[in-house]
């Protein structure tokens, strides 16, 4: 699909007629029944200008640099600017209207839903699947390559009930491993992480009794080593020695990665593998109309698939006051689902794009978004 700008989604979707000024340039006249902004259906074009503000996921960041230079490449009047704060700070600014959408690795809960309906003028906010990447299980072990573990293994790591790098269970998964006799050092984000989430919801699907605790966006032991946002985490991990830890795998860095077993294997991470696992999964039930959140097959067995995996939204509203706001924010997210805009993230980040019967799934749900009064 070639990339879309907003002048053309408005003279196919036909929005309230708006004129839009922003940096000191001139309104544009609108054209078709209702208007549009800046489209007249006759094939011309016309870029956006104004600024657009998000906030959210700091997995997402360094696909979000290459998204904003794309859509800026196309935009030059437009400024969009993006805080990887983490996926449940984003939620809050955009349920307190602070920014005009929020990126998040996990979907809102009802609390959060309540207070994006108000910010969202009474109507729903949904959940667009836009950043589909693995979580890699990283680790910083002198020595040690190809390491393989277990769903029961690592939930033991993590549950600090397997403390040693040469303990049985570690030994198991790797045969053929000299793995020396050194403390293990889990290391957690310490601020409430749709990484978290995503990572603890896969522990408890597949690991049994070895991770006796609920899916959660903070993580549920007290102690322990930790690192803010995925860069202090990452950051934590490589200063020590013996440490693991949980990542989007664009930040793995020159760490070691560990390798997953699914049903009888030991998968490596990968974007491919990471789809394929979104593509068997079916949507989460109970949403609003337009709400593409997707409820994750995280305990799947299906050979080549990796299941740690996230799948970050941007969250909008499904309908926007502020015209210019809602153009702004309708352009980009065209910008973001297109082929090209996945294929910047996948070159940025190493993330799967998007299928093309999602990214039309996406299409539609962002021409349905209504702008003005």
């Amino acid at each position: 699909m070639k990339r879309i700008r907003y002048g053309r989604i408005a003279a196919l979707v036909a929005a309230s007629a708006i004129a839009l000024t922003a940096c000191g340039s001139d309104p544009v006249e609108s054209g078709g029944d209702n208007g549009g902004n800046g489209g007249n259906g006759g094939g011309s074009e016309e870029s956006l200008s104004g600024d657009l503000a998000g906030a959210g996921a700091s997995s997402q960041e360094a696909a979000m640099q290459a998204w904003i230079a794309g859509f800026g490449s196309e935009n030059p009047d437009a400024t969009v600017t993006y805080d990887p704060i983490g996926s449940g700070g984003g939620r809050t600014q955009f349920g307190e209207g602070a920014v005009a959408f929020a990126g998040s690795d996990s979907v809102m809960d009802d609390e959060e839903r309540a207070a994006a309906q108000e910010r969202c003028g009474g109507t729903d906010a949904i959940h667009l699947p836009l950043y589909i990447s693995p979580i890699a299980v990283i680790y910083n072990l002198e020595g040690v390559e190809g390491l393989q573990l277990s769903p029961a293994t690592l939930a033991g790591i993590f549950n600090r009930q397997i403390t040693n790098w040469d303990d049985p269970a570690i030994k198991a998964d790797n045969p053929d491993a000299t793995l020396p006799n050194k403390r293990i050092i889990p290391v957690n984000r310490s601020d409430e992480s749709g990484t978290t989430e995503n990572f603890t919801e896969y522990l408890a699907a597949t690991a049994g009794e070895a991770w006796p605790h609920e899916p959660s966006g903070d993580w549920p032991l007290q102690g322990g080593q930790s690192g803010a946002q995925t860069a202090g985490l990452v950051q934590t991990v490589k200063g020590g020695d013996g440490t693991i830890g949980y990542a989007d795998a664009s930040q793995a860095s020159d760490l070691g990665v560990a390798k997953i077993k699914v049903g009888e294997s030991y998968v490596e991470y990968s974007a491919e593998a990471a789809a394929k696992v979104v593509d068997e999964s079916p949507r989460a039930e109970g949403v609003p109309e337009g709400d593409l959140a997707i409820d994750l097959q995280r305990d799947t067995t299906a050979e080549g698939t990796y299941p740690i995996v996230l799948v970050s939204y941007l969250i909008v509203c499904k309908s926007y006051e502020d015209a210019a706001e809602g153009d702004l924010v309708k352009g980009f997210v065209s910008y973001v689902a297109s082929e090209e805009g996945q294929a910047a993230a996948e070159q940025a980040a190493g993330s799967a794009p998007i299928s093309a019967t999602l990214r039309g799934d996406v299409e539609a749900a962002v021409e349905s978004i209504t702008v003005g009064s």
